[in-house]
């Protein structure tokens, strides 16, 4: 679907980015001034080269009477129109609105790139987010221009394209990795994506696949500023051995995916984040890098987020210091909900020891491995002795992991936030600090505050804030809303 009849988020005069009614000028006026604030936000079409392009391509601004523009790459390539070989449009950051709604298309979109429709089918993504698959086609095609089979070829496409640039993979199992049927649905669709053949892509500095796995390297792209020592110092603090390590420049943790396990290192780069993937199933590529996404926070807006902290005086200073601060969230919801459990009343370091032992049990992994944090399933079975921590406590993990396994709830990014929300404050010894701090770092809510949280506290009275938990809540109320979670954040770092 075009946008002239749609919705969009564009550049006010503060400079950050809202909801208005976009018409054909404001996106004419995006592109021509090459503002990549806008990639990821809506794709230009070509008539007269047949391409689409992100706004920020440096090209020629093309004629008005040959653009079109269109909320997905998705709705381009159905369309007819190729990707840019020059500014490479499948490749910006993804929209933030997909990133943080709570409705049935943000979830939607969050599930797809997570690869559900490869695996499950639209029956299965249809059933997670609670609509008939003919509901949520209207839904995702009045949305984002695409239905969901249209949305997961494109995904397929690109995960296609980072295979041939990165490793020797053969051409069938590239097809078979990137979730297609047939090598002939698979040249079709990377013929239509990007106008060459498969082979046409391979680049001569792909990488042999490694001996216990593959191994793929690739840039994740972020809407700039990224303050990443905030990002990595986050992570580094809250790092469990075993699990996670610290680097000097960087960050490494183990991965649980679909059809293995995965160890990803990332590192910062000039404009970009490095990440290096070590996958035991290449098909795990698609999800393994929307959970990077996920875990970094890299599809956030930062300008609106940051316009908005940036109107409370008092914690002005602090903005303007260190730009584009993220909230970090979780590869693995049921990871993040026992963490938050554990975390209860006791400091971040304690908890990383109760953490780690539960990890390691019945033996850690050895020296230079990691290995991904247990399933549920795993937890149940554990015995008691592998539990660091107080009887009622232990209740409330094995408490969170049978709801887990037995599908009654949902922790991952499609998951409805109020209702998994609603289920863990049902669950003995979850409070509204633990359910918040889930929904933070599990469900990705941007909105969400700790006021009686001891960090929140000290970092609010070093700024000059209310410490009382109740004045500390009314003034996160009365000027950081919609973005509560990043003000958590700068309180913490603080």
């Amino acid at each position: 679907m075009a946008l002239s009849d749609s919705r969009q988020h564009l550049a006010s005069p503060a400079g950050r980015i809202e909801h208005v009614d976009v018409d054909f000028e404001w996106c004419y006026r995006a592109v021509d001034s090459r503002d990549s604030r806008f990639d990821g936000w809506f794709y230009t079409a070509v008539l007269s080269t047949g391409i689409y392009c992100r706004p920020s391509c440096p090209a020629r601004t093309p004629q008005r009477r040959n653009v079109r523009f269109f909320r997905s790459a998705a709705a381009a390539q159905a369309a007819g129109f190729r990707a840019c070989r020059r500014c490479r449009p499948d490749a910006t950051p993804g929209s933030p609105e997909w990133d943080n709604r709570a409705d049935v298309v943000g979830r939607a979109m969050r599930l797809i790139a997570d690869g559900v429709v490869d695996r499950e089918g639209v029956p299965g993504l249809a059933r997670r987010v609670g609509y008939t698959e003919r509901h949520l086609h209207r839904l995702l095609t009045a949305e984002v221009g695409a239905g969901p089979l249209a949305l997961a070829r494109a995904q397929r496409a690109q995960t296609a394209r980072l295979l041939l640039e990165t490793t020797d993979l053969p051409l069938a199992e590239v097809a078979f990795a990137a979730g297609f049927g047939s090598l002939r649905q698979f040249n079709d669709t990377v013929r239509r994506a990007y106008g060459r053949p498969p082979s046409a892509l391979r680049r001569r500095d792909a990488t042999a696949p490694a001996p216990d796995g593959t191994t793929v390297t690739l840039r994740l792209a972020y809407r700039a500023p990224l303050h990443t020592d905030a990002l990595f110092d986050f992570l580094r603090y809250r790092a469990i051995d075993g699990v996670e390590e610290t680097l000097d420049n960087g960050y490494r943790r183990a991965l649980r995916l679909p059809h293995g396990t995965a160890v990803v290192t990332v590192t910062p780069s000039d404009g970009h984040l490095t990440a290096q993937l070590r996958l035991t199933d290449v098909r795990d590529l698609a999800p393994a890098v929307a959970r990077c996404r996920w875990l970094l926070e890299l599809d956030n807006d930062p300008v609106a987020v940051d316009a908005t902290l940036r109107a409370d005086p008092l914690l002005a200073p602090r903005v303007a210091k260190e730009p584009g601060v993220r909230a970090p969230r979780g590869v693995d919801g049921f990871e993040i909900t026992v963490r938050g459990v554990v975390g209860q009343q006791i400091s971040v370091v304690g908890a990383r020891r109760v953490l780690a032992r539960l990890t390691a049990y019945p033996a850690p992994a050895p020296p230079g491995q990691l290995r991904p944090f247990p399933d549920p399933q795993t937890v149940l079975d554990l015995p008691d002795e592998a539990f660091a921590m107080p009887v009622r406590r232990r209740r409330t993990v094995r408490a969170v992991a049978a709801a887990v396994a037995e599908g009654r709830l949902r922790l991952d990014p499609g998951a409805d936030r109020e209702e998994a929300v609603a289920y863990l404050r049902s669950i003995p010894g979850i409070g509204p600090w633990t359910a918040n701090y889930i929904a933070l770092r599990a469900l990705g809510h941007p909105d969400v505050f700790l006021p009686t949280d001891v960090g929140a506290r000290r970092g609010a009275a070093a700024l000059g804030l209310p410490d009382d938990p109740r004045r500390l809540a009314d003034h996160a109320e009365a000027h950081w809303r919609p973005w509560r979670s990043y003000a958590l954040i700068r309180l913490w770092r603080t």
